[in-house]
């Protein structure tokens, strides 16, 4: 299995200015206050409401924007309704993807989204049936230390419900059924392991690759997504 690797999406996150920073802050809030919608304001109950949480932290995000998005969720707080919301289509050179949005205006996302697919030559359009949710856990290399390159570590990944292991220069890439994500962050949490992302993600069954030209377009797309403030993730079939 193998699908569009997201490391240059965490590095440039994590390189963020602090003009951005404030967006991001936009972005993980709505989807903890997603999370907290669906299934309880309680982390310990509620495993995607975690996850946000965790990715809040690791964004250095403070800890009143994290109660207030709960509270937002769980109706305390009164609020902008958020919707989550999914567009599919293809961009630039006939790349698959698809787009998940966390907003207040759903017309505003339909729009803006629409207008980067037809700026690079795209459109709306049928792409899921190339997609199967999954669980996706990124490692970096330094967080693993000793374990990169453990056989020992890989077979309890393994046990713990991982489909796939792929290690890449920057780290581990870890595939799951999405019922395993769970087990899997747990195992690593017991070992002290701080995971780069652990999410349910839309991986492609039979990806391309992308050079040249091409490459330059697909990149140059995925970056204005990544600057809208409304595009919460997406997931393509490109190897980039």
């Amino acid at each position: 299995m193998s699908g569009h690797s997201k490391w240059a999406t965490i590095k440039r996150a994590k390189a963020v200015t602090d003009a951005k920073r404030g967006a991001i802050f936009t972005r993980i809030s709505n989807v903890i206050t997603i999370a907290a919608k669906e299934k309880g304001g309680d982390p310990e109950t509620n495993f995607t409401l975690r996850m946000a949480i965790d990715k809040a932290k690791a964004a250095n995000m403070p800890k009143d924007n994290i109660e207030k998005a709960i509270k937002r969720g769980t109706g305390e707080l009164k609020g902008e309704v958020i919707e989550e919301l999914y567009y599919e289509g293809l961009g630039p050179a006939n790349s698959q993807f698809i787009v998940k949005c966390l907003t207040d205006n759903k017309n505003r996302s339909a729009s803006n989204v629409r207008h980067i697919f037809s700026k690079y030559g795209g459109a709306f359009g049928a792409v899921m049936w190339n997609f199967e949710q999954k669980g996706v856990i990124r490692i970096s290399k330094e967080e693993l230390g000793e374990h990169f390159n453990n056989e020992s570590f890989e077979l309890a990944l393994i046990d713990a419900g991982a489909d796939d292991i792929i290690k890449e220069e920057e780290g581990l890439t870890v595939y799951s059924d999405t019922g395993a994500l769970q087990k899997i962050k747990e195992l690593l949490e017991s070992k002290s392991i701080n995971a780069e992302t652990a999410e349910l993600e839309y991986v492609a069954k039979n990806d391309q690759e992308a050079t040249g030209e091409d490459k330059e377009k697909i990149e140059k797309f995925i970056e204005e997504l990544e600057d809208n403030e409304d595009v919460s993730s997406y997931y393509t079939n490109i190897n980039i």
